[in-house]
C-alpha cells in the first residue's frame, strides 16, 4: 500500500460497473453485499461507481451494499459526472446532487469528470464543470477530483497543461492496449507521470477479454504458471506500474472476487521472467482478429435500433476463437427482442460514444454477414 494524495489506498479497487445481475436484469444486491464484505475483510477499501452505470442503479447498490453497512471513514468512494450525456448545464450539475442522494455517502473521496474523448471534452468547459467541482471541494463534499480519459496522448497532455488542478487521472491500461494505437496506454502513463499525476487504472482485463483470452494467450500463461488465472496476470501487470493509486476490477461474482483477493491481498509486482511471459502474450494478441470491445455499453444508450452491440461482438469473438462454438444459437439469444446486426442504419451514434473508437458500423455489417446468413 502506498500513500497517494494523502490517502493510504490498497492496489485493488472494486469497480461497480459490472455487478452481478438477477434473472430480470436487476443488480443482485445480496450477492453484491457478500462481495463487498469479502473485499473489506481482505483489507481493500476503494469503490468506484458512476452516475450513469446501470442507469444509476450502481450508485444505489453502493448505498445498499456499502454505505448503509460500514462506517463512512472505513472506505473510499469514487463516482463520476457525465456532462456529455446531460441535456444542458443545469442537468449536468444536477448529477452531483443526485449521486449524493443515491449513495447516501455524504461526500465523495474521489470525484471524476467522466470519459473524456475528442468529441466531448469541451462540454465540461462549456458547462463550467471544472469550476463547479472545485466549489464542491471547497464545501467539503469532494476530497479529490480528476477525470477519466479515453482519447489520445496529445489530448491528455493538453488537458493536464490546461487543468493542473486535476489531482489524478483514470486511464485505460492493460497489457493488450499497452502499444495499441487506438488506446496507447504506455504513452498516456508516461504523460501522467510527466505531469506528476497519480493514476487510477480502469479496464485492466479489458472488459473481461484478458480474463478469458484467446487460446494462444491462455496457453502461454498456463505454461508459465498453471495455477494462476489469466485475470491475475492482467491485474498484476497493471498494479506493477509506477504511480498507480489503485487498479479497478469490475468483478461480477463471488468467484471473481475470491480470485482477485487471492493474488492482490499480498500483492507482489511482476518479476522479470513474468514480464517476458506478458511480452509473449502481447505478441500473440497482435495477430488476434477479435473485436476489442470492453462491453461498457455506452454505445447501446443512443442506438435507435436497440442493437445489443457488445453482446453481438461477444458472439463474433467466440466464433473467431472457437469455430465449434454454437454461434447462431447464442446470437439468437443475445438479440431476442432487440435489434439484429443487420438492423443497423449506420447513424454513427454508437461510434461517437465508443471509448475504444471502434468502427462499430463496419463490425456490425460483418457480424450480420457472419451470423445471419
Amino acid at each position: 500500500m502506498e500513500k497517494f494524495l494523502g490517502e493510504n489506498i490498497p492496489k485493488l479497487g472494486f469497480g461497480l460497473m459490472r455487478l452481478p445481475k438477477l434473472a430480470n436484469g436487476a443488480i443482485d444486491v445480496e450477492q453484491t453485499k457478500k462481495m463487498v464484505d469479502m473485499f473489506m475483510q481482505a483489507g481493500f477499501t476503494y469503490f468506484d461507481t458512476s452516475y450513469v452505470y446501470d442507469g444509476g442503479e450502481s450508485e444505489k447498490a453502493a448505498r445498499a451494499a456499502l454505505v448503509e453497512r460500514y462506517p463512512r471513514e472505513s472506505y473510499t468512494l469514487a463516482t463520476k459526472l457525465n456532462a456529455w450525456m446531460a441535456k444542458d448545464e443545469r442537468g449536468a450539475k444536477a448529477q452531483f446532487a443526485t449521486s449524493l442522494e443515491r449513495t447516501g455517502a455524504g461526500y465523495f473521496d474521489f470525484y471524476l469528470l467522466h470519459a473524456f474523448q475528442r468529441n466531448n471534452y469541451t462540454v465540461y468547459d462549456k458547462y463550467g464543470i471544472w469550476d463547479f467541482v472545485k466549489e464542491q471541494k471547497e464545501k467539503g463534499l469532494i476530497k479529490h477530483y480528476g477525470f477519466s480519459f479515453h482519447a489520445d496522448p496529445p489530448l491528455l497532455d493538453e488537458l493536464l497543461d490546461k487543468h493542473p488542478e486535476a489531482e489524478f487521472v483514470q486511464l485505460q491500461v492493460n497489457y493488450a492496449d499497452w502499444e495499441n494505437p487506438g488506446v496507447r496506454s504506455r504513452e498516456c502513463m508516461e504523460i501522467a507521470a510527466r505531469h506528476n499525476k497519480p493514476v487510477v487504472i480502469m479496464e485492466p482485463v479489458k472488459g473481461g477479454a484478458l480474463a478469458d483470452p484467446i487460446p494462444e494467450v491462455r496457453e502461454i500463461l498456463r505454461s508459465a504458471s498453471p495455477a494462476a488465472s489469466p485475470a491475475s496476470w492482467a491485474i498484476r501487470f497493471a498494479a506493477s506500474l509506477g504511480g498507480v493509486i489503485t487498479v479497478l476490477s469490475g468483478m461480477s461474482s463471488v468467484e471473481q472476487m475470491q480470485d482477485n483477493i487471492s493474488y492482490m491481498k499480498n500483492f507482489v509486482p511482476l518479476g522479470e521472467k513474468e514480464q517476458v511471459v506478458i511480452a509473449k502474450a502481447q505478441a500473440a494478441l497482435a495477430v488476434d482478429r477479435s473485436i476489442p470491445c470492453t462491453e461498457c455499453h455506452y454505445c447501446v444508450e443512443g442506438c435507435p435500433m436497440r442493437i445489443p452491440i457488445p453482446e453481438v461482438f461477444h458472439v463474433v469473438n467466440h466464433q473467431h476463437g472457437n469455430p465449434m462454438f454454437r454461434t447462431k444459437r447464442e446470437y439468437t439469444i443475445a438479440t431476442e427482442g432487440k435489434g439484429k446486426a443487420s438492423a443497423c442504419i449506420a447513424c454513427g451514434k454508437c461510434e461517437k460514444a465508443c471509448p475504444q473508437h471502434l468502427p462499430i458500423r463496419k463490425h456490425l455489417k460483418d457480424a450480420a454477414a457472419l451470423l445471419e446468413n
